[in-house]
């Protein structure tokens, strides 16, 4: 992964460098066990204090991100533990089938009897097959609606995908108790400590998501004299936009980036012909003057990703996913009127 930090920009090196080594771990560019850059590399390599760097693995460590081990450097945490950490152990299984027999006891029904029972529920259970339940958890409701469309096209029948927000499951209970009783939650690598304290009774995987195929076609159509705002919502991430914006739109030689809650904003969006935005910073587009084209930088699930994690979970579940291969989408661009 290139580590690159941006001095034009409004941010601080340390924010941006957070933000940077984050992105990669939640986009998948940063895989599990993959070792970072010693503290003295990173900071030659961006040109930064050690200090920097110091504080921000050691941010990142209490993120549960990555983990630092005398002798073999700062990694990429393996999170399997973690993931696994709500749901039932195997003495919480043997538990209820105690209960279970105990109860079968109790109305008189005999070993057999409850052998026999279980098996035929099991039977009934297999044949009636019941869609595999997927929560898809993110921080924008058109965003994750997305993410959850996506991954739904990918699976086809017998797979349901229903999105919801991080706020949701924090202020709506009746939202955090369907997630919990899904079969299956997925969300961004640095969001599954905080998902995973909210839904601890269902399985909480993590994927990769890239610059969606809508958003890398619409930069690469921008005509080579458009002066470009890159305009996030999140500090952290303001670097990495702009990154992605050039990488994707390389004949387009102005562009400047600032956050949506800054002061200078007005001047930054008055100065330019296309305004890319983050998700969750669509806020913008009201404050564009006519005739300026906007567009959301998005990203996309990466459909290795759910080949690789997904699907052999649904599997083992005794579930049968059907992919049904692309679907067309719609490029999410506008021009203001």
């Amino acid at each position: 992964m290139e580590f690159f930090i941006d001095r034009e920009l409004p941010v601080p090196l340390r924010t941006q460098l957070h933000g940077l080594i984050e992105y990669g771990i939640a986009c998948g560019e940063l895989p599990i066990g993959e070792v970072l850059p010693s503290v003295r590399e990173l900071a030659e390599r961006v040109g930064v204090a050690p200090v920097t760097v110091s504080q921000v693995y050691a941010d990142l460590k209490a993120a549960g991100l990555i983990d630092t081990r005398p002798g073999s450097g700062s990694f990429v945490i393996d999170s399997q533990q973690a993931r696994l950490a709500g749901r039932p152990d195997t003495s919480s299984l043997h538990s209820l089938v105690d209960q279970l027999i105990e109860e079968s006891r109790a109305r008189g029904i005999g070993p057999a009897e409850l052998v026999s029972l279980v098996s035929s529920r099991v039977f009934h259970r297999d044949r009636i097959r019941p869609r595999f339940r997927i929560a898809m958890v993110g921080l924008f409701d058109d965003a994750t609606a997305s993410y959850a469309g996506f991954i739904s096209s990918r699976l086809g029948r017998g797979v349901t995908v229903e999105p919801v927000t991080i706020a949701a499951l924090e202020r709506d209970p009746a939202a955090k108790a369907r997630t919990n009783s899904a079969d299956l939650a997925v969300t961004f690598a640095n969001r599954h400590r905080e998902v995973a304290t909210l839904v601890t009774d269902t399985k909480v995987v993590v994927i990769s998501f890239t610059p969606s195929e809508e958003t890398r076609m619409a930069l690469a159509s921008l005509d080579s004299l458009a002066s470009i705002a890159v305009v996030s919502r999140f500090p952290d991430f303001l670097s990495i936009m702009k990154n992605g914006v050039q990488r994707f739109a390389p004949h387009v030689n102005e562009i400047v980036a600032t956050q949506l809650e800054t002061p200078d904003l007005g001047t930054i969006i008055a100065g330019a012909s296309v305004v890319v935005y983050s998700s969750g910073a669509e806020g913008v587009v009201a404050h564009l003057q006519p005739g300026v084209q906007s567009l959301e930088y998005r990203h996309a699930p990466d459909t290795a990703d759910i080949e690789r994690v997904i699907v052999p979970i649904i599997r083992a579940a005794g579930g049968k996913p059907q992919p049904t291969g692309s679907l067309p989408r719609k490029r999410r661009t506008s021009t203001n009127t």
